[in-house]
């Protein structure tokens, strides 16, 4: 494409990039407020080591993260490798023998798998005789009459929604959304537990699951809230009780949440959730204008340019193995880190299918920063997210583009 092409999308797509702007200042407000309020200081950089007892920062941190995310309270860990790590703290936390465990999002990501016992694993849940179920959802949106009555059938201990949509082709879930739901939930039971998976979802609108009634809510440090700059970790927030019921499954009864060692973290922890809604912001505008550019040159794409936005991700769906390869590679050739390299199709861990992923980044897997990935498989979608800056995110989006099309 010509700088006069490239020119028109950006007009095309500024009164959006604006909007993108003021949600960033709504957040700013909210994370600047809750440093102050609980009263961060220098002293609070230094971590702790061993058992990791009376870490002052570590405690203050997890104060910062249950006011930005409407919270009793919040668990905020190294110790946590994953999202998917602390969805499996969580869940092993909050249900017991013969309990159910009910996804009303459909089936959760691939990497849930083996944790439920979809796919066969002597340490599932389903291993320790915990049930599950799910109901999918009906045209992007929950099918609130199978939700009611299941609930009025059987006792519910655990109801799980995931947002993003993961590998698969529906919509991802707004908040909006998300309230509706937990609504017709309590107008049947009010104590089943509702848990939402937030990863990918922070800081992209001005609310957050807690503060329109889910009890517990769950995402990665290597995603928005981490800013790009912490380097592994994951928090589990909500409820007070069931948030020490998580930090007890994640250390060990008795000792919970007052141990964990944090060493020089929490200055990248602090600093993470310090710039995370600008990066969220240059990530939502990274998305933004590739969906433009790629509907522009004939390629389908959700969401479109103009259309509501939930989480970081963009998807591009080229209905051919060759392009997603090609993109994909384009993306890695674009990155600061490992441009060298070349990814290929290959088997991971926890997936059904072999996976393509680019991800050029200070941290590994972070996908906060701009990364590239989808499963081989019908109808071959990229799934695309991140960029620690609008500049990067657009000048990597371009490049890949000229390689797509110079290599087929």
């Amino acid at each position: 494409m010509n700088q006069d092409q490239i020119n028109k999308i950006e007009q095309k797509i500024e009164p959006f990039l604006k909007k993108i702007d003021k949600i960033e200042q709504q957040n700013s407000n909210k994370v600047l407020a809750a440093f102050q309020e609980v009263g961060v200081a220098t002293t609070d950089f230094f971590g702790t080591t061993g058992y990791g007892y009376q870490d002052e920062g570590r405690e203050k941190i997890e104060k910062i993260f249950a006011k930005v995310l409407g919270s009793e309270d919040a668990l905020v860990r190294t110790q946590f490798i994953s999202g998917s790590h602390a969805l499996t703290v969580a869940f092993f936390a909050l249900l017991r023998p013969s309990d159910i465990l009910l996804s009303i999002s459909g089936k959760p990501y691939d990497t849930l798998d083996e944790v439920i016992g979809i796919k066969e694993n002597p340490s599932s849940l389903k291993s320790f005789g915990i049930q599950y179920h799910q109901i999918d959802l009906v045209e992007n949106d929950f099918d609130y009459d199978a939700i009611v009555a299941f609930l009025k059938k059987e006792k519910v201990k655990v109801i799980e929604i995931q947002r993003s949509k993961g590998y698969s082709e529906r919509k991802s879930l707004s908040i909006e959304k998300v309230a509706k739901v937990i609504q017709k939930i309590r107008e049947v039971d009010q104590e089943v537990i509702i848990m939402v998976d937030n990863c990918y979802c922070e800081f992209v609108t001005t609310k957050e699951p807690c503060e329109v009634g889910a009890d517990l809510v769950v995402g990665s440090l290597i995603k928005n809230l981490g800013g790009g700059i912490a380097p592994n970790g994951a928090y589990i927030a909500g409820r007070k009780d069931l948030v020490e019921l998580a930090a007890e499954r994640l250390t060990l009864p008795g000792e919970g949440r007052d141990v964990g060692p944090t060493f020089d973290m929490n200055k990248q922890l602090l600093q993470g959730l310090f710039f995370a809604p600008s990066v969220v912001a240059s990530s939502l505008k990274t998305a933004l204008f590739t969906s433009a550019i790629m509907e522009e040159l004939g390629y389908q794409v959700e969401p479109k340019y103009n259309e509501e936005r939930v989480d970081i991700v963009q998807n591009i769906i080229f209905h051919n193995r060759e392009d997603l390869i090609l993109y994909c590679q384009g993306i890695q050739k674009a990155s600061a880190i490992d441009s060298i390299s070349l990814p290929i199709p290959d088997a991971m861990p926890g997936y059904q299918d072999e996976i393509i992923m680019a991800s050029g980044s200070f941290t590994q897997g972070s996908s906060i920063e701009l990364s590239c990935d989808g499963p081989l498989r019908e109808p071959y979608i990229a799934y695309q997210q991140g960029s620690l800056t609008y500049c990067y995110g657009k000048q990597s989006v371009l490049l890949a583009i000229q390689y797509l099309q110079e290599q087929k």
